[in-house]
């Protein structure tokens, strides 16, 4: 076992716990994968370091009854063409699939009992470009709904520039639409309070929209006119995770080493006397060298826990350039010994407890999506715990061939400063609680006996670059770190939300290695 390296000790380790590399990429995300095949592209040497047994982040796989699945993200946006030329450049042109138009229902309660409609189709994060409409009227009443027209004859000028997505549409159409149609979408798209949503951030453009229609509603029916042709989101058929196997494949194809199973422990400067590789130019900066050990696998194959073990196996890598694409908590600690004193501010938005739980069924009264795609749910549904549900295998026609008369429903648990509703439940109380829901958000009635298998999948660490307040704490951590050339961030904590926002944001981080190696080149 090769020990761990400290500053100013010898780095020229024997063993392959030892590597000198080009650049190095800590978190083996779609951020990391994708900011790794730019720069191994180029001819780089990479070395990609993944904490889990497989890469991938949130665009994950499971399996559950024979069925590969998506046990993170199953889409992704079409707000910007940068997932579409990945995926086309991967060769998986010809598997992008839309999904079914059909749409998504709404549960709230209502006189202490479940009510449930389908969701209006034409709005900008629930809020209706129609406040009448009778698809509006339908989940906030005539009260709600003549509310909220009222935002058509009040001045806009009374609000001024909207920051915060909640107390906007509170102000403007009242507590019936911002309860029964905006919190519902901003928890299951963001897993966020909408008081705490930037309104520049979720809806680009609204306020000037705003400005120019003189009303809430009138500004989103001009972002609803202006949207794209097309779904506004599309899907692989397989499932999202193919994304993450055509990433991997690429990589290894252009030489880059994906090493999973290695935690990250520290990033710090590179010692002096460390042997730079030989394409490297003389007389260049030290670099980074990132320390790590390797996770302990328990005996029963379950989840291990590295200081509970023999001491782990130590990992060093030196590098000449390092990504930092791991989530918000292990970034900032990783960046605590470079960045300068104040950068990492202390008042970062607590990340949301986020967990999925996916059911296989044999149920042929599902047969006819009685509740469309899926279904969001208002806070405070009458027994019901599950903050949403996907009715996955009437969404992806891909999926429902492979499931061959099974349904695939995935429902997801956690809202925004609250404990996920499913720690301390074993799995089968788990596979309970979901099938329950379940059959109260579909309206049909499904007992155990209809419950195939199930499967769940936890993410503790997400963090929305939605919230008020984080885009200026990324671009001053940005701005503080701009002296170090050779480093460079990515990852949904400094990107934004959804595959949308982290494929073009890696590849810029994978510019700035570029541009940075390029003058070292021509300084040699």
């Amino acid at each position: 076992m090769t020990d761990r390296v400290g500053p100013g000790e010898d780095a020229r380790i024997p063993g392959p716990d030892h590597r000198s590399t080009d650049v190095v990429v800590v978190g083996g995300g779609v951020a990391g994968l994708v900011a790794a095949l730019e720069c191994a592209r180029l001819g780089l040497d990479v070395v990609v370091l993944e904490q889990s047994d497989r890469p991938g982040g949130c665009v994950g796989r499971i399996e559950v009854d024979g069925l590969a699945l998506d046990s993170g993200a199953e889409s992704f946006a079409t707000r910007n063409d940068s997932v579409s030329k990945l995926v086309e450049r991967l060769g998986l042109a010809d598997a992008v699939e839309s999904p079914n138009p059909a749409g998504a229902w709404l549960v709230w309660g209502e006189r202490g009992s479940a009510r449930a409609a389908r969701l209006p189709r034409t709005g900008v994060l629930g809020i209706p470009a129609n406040p009448l409409g009778d698809d509006v009227r339908a989940i906030i009443g005539w009260r709600g709904a003549w509310r909220a027209w009222r935002d058509r004859i009040t001045p806009i000028l009374k609000i001024g520039r909207a920051e915060r997505l909640g107390p906007l549409v509170r102000q403007r159409m009242g507590d019936a639409v911002l309860d029964r149609l905006v919190t519902p979408i901003s928890a299951g798209v963001y897993s966020t309070d909408p008081d705490d949503l930037d309104v520049d951030v979720v809806a680009p453009g609204l306020n000037e929209a705003m400005t120019r229609a003189g009303s809430l509603s009138g500004g989103v029916a001009q972002l609803v006119e202006a949207r794209r042709a097309g779904a506004a989101v599309l899907g692989l058929r397989g499932g999202m995770h193919t994304l993450v196997d055509a990433l991997t494949a690429e990589l290894a194809r252009f030489g880059a080493e994906v090493r999973t199973g290695v935690r990250a422990t520290g990033l710090e400067r590179r010692p002096a006397d460390v042997e730079a590789p030989a394409r490297e130019a003389p007389g260049t900066a030290s670099g980074w060298r990132v320390l790590g050990e390797a996770v302990v696998e328990p005996a029963d194959g379950g989840p291990g826990d590295a200081s509970a073990a023999e001491p782990a196996a130590s990992v060093v890598v030196d590098a000449r350039f390092a990504i930092v694409a791991t989530p918000a908590h292990v970034s900032r600690a990783l960046l605590s010994g470079i960045a300068p004193e104040g950068a990492l501010a202390e008042d970062w938005p607590a990340a949301a407890s986020v967990e999925l739980v996916t059911l296989v069924l044999d149920a042929p009264e599902l047969d006819a999506a009685p509740r469309g795609t899926g279904v969001l749910v208002a806070a405070g549904a009458p027994g019901v715990t599950a903050k949403a549900l996907t009715h996955s295998s009437a969404k992806w026609r891909w999926l429902a061939d492979a499931a061959a008369g099974r349904h695939v429903v995935r429902l997801s648990y956690g809202r925004a400063g609250a404990a996920s509703p499913l720690d301390g439940l074993d799995d089968e109380a788990v596979a309970e609680l979901a099938l329950r829901d379940a059959s109260l958000l579909l309206g049909v009635d499904l007992d155990a006996s209809r419950l195939r298998a199930h499967g769940r999948s936890a993410w503790r660490d997400a963090l929305s670059q939605a919230a008020v307040g984080q885009r200026d704490r990324v671009r001053a951590l940005e701005t503080a770190l701009e002296h170090e050339q050779e480093l460079a961030l990515a990852g949904s904590w400094v990107a934004g939300t959804g595959l949308a926002s982290v494929v073009p944001h890696a590849i810029e981080a994978a510019e700035r290695i570029r541009r940075r190696s390029l003058r070292i080149a021509e300084d040699a």
